[in-house]
């Protein structure tokens, strides 16, 4: 009984058109299995940072990563945007292992909308602290106003106020919904073209493999890709600084 229980928690309840994904239970086995294969993945990698010259593949594989998400945050961010690749890179491995284990299981973590959301927060409330730290508390909170319109005009920077407030809100949404809607909506397709070839003993569905293994790679990249803008947008600031400071430096270098 209690075998019957987990596998109904694993798979996934679509009947009735109701919730598609696994309950608590089944979400927390598959969140270890991905956490599990992200850390194996990383300690097979490790192995091969002894060497001078990276032989092994899996190691390669990671340097490869690494470049490619280093390129991302600093084409986007700007030359400060080196301090963000661990994040951004975390971000990208969960997602990434999460959206292939859809490929082999019933289901996955980001064929739930609650963990999709729960990995929006986490990106909106870190691009919200990097704000406050690259401007100051009062100074981000207070460019969603708006430029300083005096006294008579006070009342179009509140409400510029609470319509950027609003839409740093509908981020949250924005993310979680796009990978959710991508990933689950693969299963559903996949799984009506199955029962529709039944008959004929055709997995119908599994024509769409390849499809799902580049919307796997391609929601990893959205996610992490407008995280990188997001962040961008709220740090441009703390860049220029990082820029004057660096400017300064030099001048000071050639007196």
């Amino acid at each position: 009984m209690a075998d019957l229980n987990l596998y109904q928690s694993l798979v996934a309840s679509a009947e009735g058109g109701g919730h598609h994904g696994p309950n608590f239970l089944g979400l927390m086995v598959y969140i270890l299995l991905v956490v599990g294969v992200m850390f194996g993945l990383m300690a097979s990698a490790k192995k091969g940072l002894n060497s001078r010259f990276f032989t092994r593949p899996i190691t390669q594989k990671f340097e490869q990563l690494y470049l490619f998400i280093e390129n991302l945050c600093i084409g986007i961010i700007g030359s400060h945007g080196a301090r963000y690749i661990p994040m951004i890179m975390t971000f990208w491995l969960v997602i990434f292992i999460s959206n292939l284990v859809a490929l082999f299981f019933p289901t996955s973590p980001t064929a739930d909308l609650s963990f999709n959301l729960g990995l929006a927060l986490i990106s909106i409330a870190y691009v919200q602290y990097e704000g406050m730290r690259a401007n100051g508390f009062v100074g981000h909170w207070r460019h969603f106003a708006g430029p300083k319109l005096g006294p008579a005009l006070i009342i179009i920077n509140i409400m510029l106020f609470g319509i950027e407030l609003v839409s740093e809100m509908m981020k949250n949404l924005s993310l979680s919904l796009r990978l959710y809607g991508n990933i689950d909506g693969g299963h559903r397709a996949a799984d009506a073209m199955t029962q529709l070839s039944s008959d004929y003993y055709i997995p119908l569905g599994a024509f769409l493999l390849p499809i799902k293994l580049l919307t796997c790679v391609v929601q990893a990249l959205i996610f992490s890709l407008l995280t990188c803008v997001y962040i961008s947008l709220v740090t441009h600031h703390d860049e220029g600084h990082a820029d004057d400071q660096h400017g300064s430096d030099e001048l000071a270098a050639a007196h």
